[in-house]
């Protein structure tokens, strides 16, 4: 009775946010579009306007709640299934069956997933090989109605949590869901691929899983508004995708992870602190005996700190510029822990979320994650690449062949100094072209990495962040 009564509070808290939030800058993407959920307490006095929302034992009937409002498919790729001391989620499936829910299941095949003997027989369902040549399928997504005539039906929820009761009621966990049609299309390919079909049936003799998957994916999406990037390992190279997002960081950046084994992921975020960025992290203890423990620990001292509470740090976030909202604030998160099991050989997938807003709620989570594990975090200023209001807009971004540099202010167009520098600082001097009222620049000769565009005015100086990707 408490968890219906306080999910029934959260449904109302959420609807009169989203009544509360409509005229803010990020209200149609953080409401409508690109939804957060965490399971350990958030602190909401870092907030920037939009609260993270903890669910105190409630995960579980949010995700029944999302399956309750499926009209057409779901379509379930989860790591571990056991709802024992949980809600019923196998109740919630086998009544979307009932009334007439096309429903599929990925499962690991060298995981127990006890609750799946709980779902209807007629269900099917298809285990990822257990063969030498294969890892684990280790993804945590759900793909609601991808393919509805109404583009407001499809949902992606996904993010760090396995659907068992230690996942949701104890361990440092998050969730993403993410209402928007292409990134539901997206998953469902990556699904289809696993699946070896694209119907109700499975054909194992075509399903492919870990290193025989394919990058058959687009990667860059607009949500509502707000850029994200979609990544599925190992086909998809993300380890590289996350070295990008780390070296994206001008002001701040914060991590959470369960396993992290790779030295060239440490090697990064000791250059971003080598570059005066401030940075914080909490790693699970199951990492201690790999070197980017040994590697961080003398140069973070006390920014670092080994999960001391009860439960699993199991968090896969990255938190890029979150105090700086001028220079492209990221989230990176979803089932990828930084090993290269994961990136060469595991079945994954990972979000990365361009919103000053996302980035906010997650440092929120990271904040009293933080703090209740004994740390400090000192507070950041707004970047310096942050003006009092933007003159410039760029898109897409990130791009592949060209961008489009727009400025706000038509009566400044003819009087404006661009220039672009890498990474690294150094001046670039790509293509750019004069149009009626925007200039285009050609990336198709940079490198795949992070740029930064200066807008300069007699008066004003403003620096964009722009990823290109191929």
């Amino acid at each position: 009775m408490r968890k219906i009564m306080l999910f029934a509070c959260l449904l109302t808290f959420t609807f009169l946010s989203w009544s509360q939030t409509n005229n803010t800058l990020f209200a149609p993407t953080t409401t409508q579009k690109i939804t957060t959920y965490f399971s350990r307490p958030v602190n909401n006095g870092v907030s920037t306007g939009t609260n993270a929302v903890y669910l105190n034992d409630l995960i579980d009937d949010t995700l029944i709640a999302y399956i309750d409002r499926a009209k057409y498919t779901i379509d379930i790729a989860v790591y571990s299934f056991n709802e024992s001391g949980i809600s019923s989620i196998s109740n919630a499936i086998n009544n979307a069956y009932s009334r007439g829910i096309a429903i599929r299941w990925i499962y690991d095949g060298g995981s127990s997933n006890p609750s799946l003997s709980l779902l209807n027989a007629n269900i099917n369902k298809l285990a990822s090989p257990t063969s030498i040549n294969y890892t684990i399928m280790h993804n945590k997504f759900m793909i609601i109605d991808a393919n509805s005539v109404n583009v407001n039906d499809p949902i992606v929820w996904t993010g760090s949590t396995n659907w068992t009761s230690a996942q949701i009621n104890n361990d440092a966990n998050n969730v993403i869901i993410l209402q928007d049609q292409a990134v539901a299309l997206a998953y469902t390919t990556e699904f289809n691929e696993m699946w070896g079909s694209t119907g109700l049936v499975p054909n194992p003799a075509n399903s492919k899983f870990g290193q025989f998957k394919i990058d058959n994916t687009p990667h860059s999406f607009n949500v509502g508004g707000t850029t994200v990037e979609v990544y599925f390992s190992p086909s998809d190279g993300t380890n590289v995708k996350l070295q990008h997002t780390i070296r994206s960081s001008n002001t701040d950046m914060y991590f959470g992870i369960f396993s992290f084994t790779v030295a060239s992921i440490a090697d990064s975020i000791i250059d971003r602190i080598n570059h005066s960025v401030y940075v914080a992290g909490i790693i699970d203890p199951t990492s201690n005996s790999y070197s980017p423990v040994s590697m961080l620990t003398p140069v973070m001292n006390t920014n670092l700190i080994i999960d001391n509470i009860s439960g699993l740090y199991h968090n896969k976030m990255l938190i890029a510029d979150p105090s700086a909202p001028g220079s492209d604030p990221m989230v990176f998160t979803g089932s990828h822990n930084w090993s290269a099991s994961a990136d060469t050989k595991n079945d994954e997938n990972t979000v990365i979320v361009h919103n000053a807003t996302i980035a906010n709620i997650y440092y929120q989570s990271f904040y009293q994650n933080f703090t209740d594990e004994g740390g400090t975090l000192s507070a950041q200023s707004i970047s310096k690449y942050q003006s009092t209001s933007s003159i410039v807009n760029i898109y897409p971004n990130p791009c592949s062949e060209s961008t489009c540099i727009k400025t706000t202010d038509p009566s400044i167009f003819n009087n404006i100094e661009i220039k672009i520098f890498d990474a690294i600082g150094k001046e670039i001097h790509p293509s750019i072209s004069k149009n009626s009222d925007f200039y285009n620049m050609d990336t198709r000769q940079l490198s795949e990495g992070i740029y930064f565009i200066q807008i300069k005015t007699h008066n004003t100086k403003e620096v964009k962040k722009l990823q290109i990707i191929r």
